[in-house]
């Protein structure tokens, strides 16, 4: 059977010649003699492994040197709890609420503490980023958090809101390594691995070496970023063989030309789709413009007789994980940096000829 096109929003499309390396080594690693999923963690070799996917990622994002990177568990959703923990003092922080993540850590944030939500889009459906009023904005809030990429609804940030001291913290799930950001504007961003780092199992954190240290006596170990720190990522043993195919990717990665030059590809590619979709008579985007995503688009037609006839045609032609959300409906689209081109030329080719014979 050949490869499907996988639009999947995650678990996603991995670079193909990731896969075929990793098949490579899966019996047997160069100079180990076993397998990555068999050797232990603190061996020489795997210690080789994960500090490469760090000196890795910290090239990739130019992560300045006061910056910790910790490889987690638990998901970005475990990072909805860890974050006011970690960095609570005031007990008080800014939030904004752009869609089902960024509304599920404000629901974790307030068993914490007092979460002031500056800013919300849901009163159209999460279809657009609401502008920053920053007389809003709490002046002893802790940290201001916010999801830079809406994965469900298929919106993103483009500014940044000016908080002064005030550390910013996002969850980049799903779009970290997709575009240029600084990190040094940033106190603290995490993401969920198997959007465009590798597999599920493995949530990166990339945290300011000041804001380490402030967990309570009652936190537990492993939700402490302080002990993660100081043990290099393995205070436990981390998912190993998760943290070597990050390390694949990021390899894959530097070989594109890096994070700029697949910013420039997944721009291009985004305008593929989205061009056609503000072209079309019977597809429609439904995002307001200037907030569209580059890496999730949802879509839809004015019937959802038409839009469950497209997904399972789609399925058949080899298109698949194109259903939209369950809160959402419709069509989704997610074209993560494994996602080649062509996989979008050939989605918009069938578009066009589903159109044609279903006037």
């Amino acid at each position: 059977m050949e490869r499907v096109v996988n639009f999947s929003a995650g678990p996603s499309v991995l670079p193909v010649p990731v896969l075929e390396k990793a098949a490579k080594e899966m019996v047997c690693y160069p100079g180990a003699g076993m397998g990555v999923m068999e050797m232990s963690h603190r061996s020489k070799v795997y210690e080789e492994i994960i500090n490469g996917a760090e000196a890795l990622l910290r090239e990739l994002m130019n992560v300045p040197d006061n910056y910790k990177i910790l490889f987690l568990q638990g998901g970005a959703s475990l990072q909805f709890s860890m974050i006011p923990i970690n960095l609570f003092k005031n007990k008080k922080a800014d939030y904004t609420d752009t869609g089902e993540w960024a509304a599920r850590a404000i629901k974790e944030a307030k068993k914490y503490g007092e979460i002031n939500v500056v800013a919300s889009s849901a009163d159209k459906t999460y279809s657009y980023i609401p502008k920053f009023d920053k007389s809003k904005f709490d002046p002893e809030a802790d940290y201001f958090h916010f999801t830079m990429n809406n994965t469900i609804f298929g919106t993103r940030y483009k500014e940044l809101p000016d908080t002064g001291n005030i550390p910013l913290v996002t969850d980049m799930s799903s779009c970290i390594l997709s575009e240029v950001y600084d990190v040094s504007n940033f106190g603290l961003i995490y993401a969920g691995a198997q959007k465009n780092i590798g597999p599920a199992g493995v949530t990166v954190v990339i945290i300011r070496e000041d804001l380490l240290g402030n967990a309570p006596a009652l936190c537990p170990a492993m939700m402490d970023y302080a002990i993660h720190a100081k043990n290099g990522s393995m205070y436990n043993t981390p998912p190993t063989y998760g943290i070597y195919l990050a390390k694949l990717v990021f390899e894959w990665l530097k070989e594109q030309g890096g994070v700029p030059a697949m910013q420039k590809i997944n721009e291009e590619k985004a305008a593929l789709l989205y061009d056609y979709l503000d072209n079309s008579k019977m597809f429609r985007g439904t995002v307001e413009k200037e907030d569209r995503s580059l890496m999730n688009i949802p879509f839809v037609t004015d019937s959802e007789e038409l839009n469950n006839k497209f997904v399972k045609e789609a399925e058949k032609a080899g298109f698949v994980n194109l259903k939209g959300h369950r809160s959402v409906g419709g069509m989704r689209a997610s074209i993560y940096n494994a996602m080649p081109r062509e996989g979008i030329l050939k989605l918009v080719d069938f578009m066009k000829d589903f159109e044609v014979n279903n006037k």
